[in-house]
């Protein structure tokens, strides 16, 4: 049979999403299941949270990619783009001529369709910024649709279905698929486009930063013409991008002259405290359990899209104040003996130091231990090497973990851990090296004391590093 690429069948039943564990795909998934479909899912190396996100939606999940796993002949297959070309179910899925399609062809066919799409697009604080929009709408009861990469700790879910007018997605600069090899986001048509700052990531699809501008800069030519545009003003690539794009753009930062801006902050009572500027008025004051400046910059981003549906600042402010968080961003995993552990999914080096700085800021009492595990296929690539060295400075005691999965960066590209532990000792930082989760969980259990903060910065799971240190502690 003919492989039914690109194409989405009527009266579909059966649903089956190859590497259903990636964030985004599990949450289509569990859409997915909301709708009515009959939803199943494979992966490989399957851990939480997703895994057991999935579970207690009730998602089939089948570890491991099989041939027979598409024996029951599923209506539509949704591959995931960690699935290649030669992966066992895709081989097959061609073979038995089964239709297929990419995951943002799904979002765009069974979420996105005659709604109006706000996109969150950016190297950096897409997540974030994602989810505090679609809580400030939920807020001001627009009954908003969702589909985020991190699970919402206000809905414990990374998406909803809702029947307002509204659409809030993750826009991704990654590819789509293996027959598709474009970014994920230029599926999309947004209302309003957020743009939090472009810097060179995904080392092994980008060559280099003008690689990754060129994907932007489609993404902004493809832009309906009346679509708002929030770029951040603090980014010298992405005003080159929308300089001589988009009709309607609306820069947000802390420069005078931006449409949106921060003015003064502040700590009370452990809320972060600012004002927000709109032109040279204020439009208010507002409060923020997220600790950092780039968290401040992501809610600015938010705040700019939500007037322009309409939200009045006195909505705005209660869902700020609101807001829980997401898991695995900047997140208090628990407190044992006065040492609190937190998790992070921080991996590009601008993250990393944005974080370590937040969360010296906020916790300025007692030592800040940062463990860092490169797993990303970016951050174990050399391209970082030197720069790592200096992102760790508002930490006291630094601990690197040499990634498990270095074998899939070729010899000559790989990044050095050992190399970062040495440059950071000659600038004078405390720094280990190690090369088992074991081995660091008992450096940290012998080492930390009362009013320590240990930030766990890992995209992985880090063998369950977390539960197992505060066990220990």
């Amino acid at each position: 049979m003919e492989p039914q690429k690109n194409k989405i069948p009527s009266n579909i039943k059966t649903i089956h999403l190859l590497a259903v564990c990636g964030t985004g795909m599990a949450a289509l998934a569990v859409m997915l299941k909301d709708l009515g479909y009959q939803v199943s899912g494979s992966d490989r190396n399957v851990y939480p949270p997703m895994s057991t996100f999935l579970a207690d939606h009730g998602i089939r999940i089948i570890d491991g990619f099989d041939p027979a796993n598409l024996d029951g002949h599923p209506d539509l297959v949704i591959v995931g783009n960690a699935i290649s070309r030669d992966n066992p179910e895709a081989m097959r899925l061609v073979e038995l001529g089964l239709f297929y399609c990419s995951m943002p062809q799904a979002v765009n066919h069974f979420l996105a369709v005659n709604k109006k799409t706000l996109v969150v697009t950016g190297t950096h604080g897409k997540t974030t910024t994602s989810s505090l929009l679609a809580w400030i709408l939920f807020k001001a009861r627009l009954d908003p649709s969702f589909i985020i990469g991190g699970i919402l700790k206000n809905f414990d879910s990374n998406h909803r279905l809702g029947d307002g007018q509204f659409v809030v997605i993750e826009g991704d600069e990654y590819d789509t698929a293996f027959f598709d090899k474009g970014p994920k986001f230029l599926h999309y048509q947004p209302h309003s486009a957020i743009i939090t700052g472009v810097e060179f990531d995904h080392a092994d699809i980008f060559t280099d930063l003008s690689h990754v501008m060129a994907a932007f800069s489609r993404f902004i030519d493809g832009l309906p013409s009346d679509c708002q545009v929030v770029a951040f003003d603090g980014d010298d690539n992405t005003a080159r991008l929308v300089e001589s794009g988009p009709t309607i753009v609306e820069k947000y930062g802390v420069h005078p002259d931006s449409a949106w801006r921060i003015g003064s902050t502040g700590v009370e009572n452990g809320l972060t405290t600012f004002e927000i500027f709109k032109g040279k008025m204020l439009f208010g004051r507002f409060c923020s359990r997220l600790p950092g400046h780039h968290n401040r910059l992501n809610t600015l981003a938010a705040v700019a899209v939500a007037d322009r549906l309409g939200i009045p600042p006195m909505t705005i402010a209660e869902a700020l104040e609101q807001f829980t968080g997401i898991r695995r961003r900047q997140e208090v995993r628990g407190v044992k003996n006065n040492i609190t552990v937190i998790d992070d999914f921080a991996h590009h080096p601008t993250a990393v130091a944005e974080t370590v700085l937040a969360i010296r800021q906020h916790y300025p009492d007692g030592r800040l231990i940062a463990v860092f595990e490169p797993r990303t296929n970016t951050s174990m690539r050399k391209v970082f090497q030197n720069r790592y060295a200096t992102v760790f400075d508002a930490a006291d005691i630094i601990c690197i973990q040499a990634p498990s999965i270095i074998h899939k960066v070729p010899p000559g590209e790989r990044f050095s851990t050992k190399t970062l532990v040495n440059d950071l000792r000659r600038r004078k930082k405390e720094a280990h090296h190690f090369t088992h989760t074991d081995h660091i969980i008992s450096y940290l259990a012998d080492t930390a004391i009362v009013g320590d903060t240990i930030l766990v910065m890992s995209s992985g799971s880090f063998d369950n590093i977390h539960d197992r240190l505060l066990k220990r502690l």
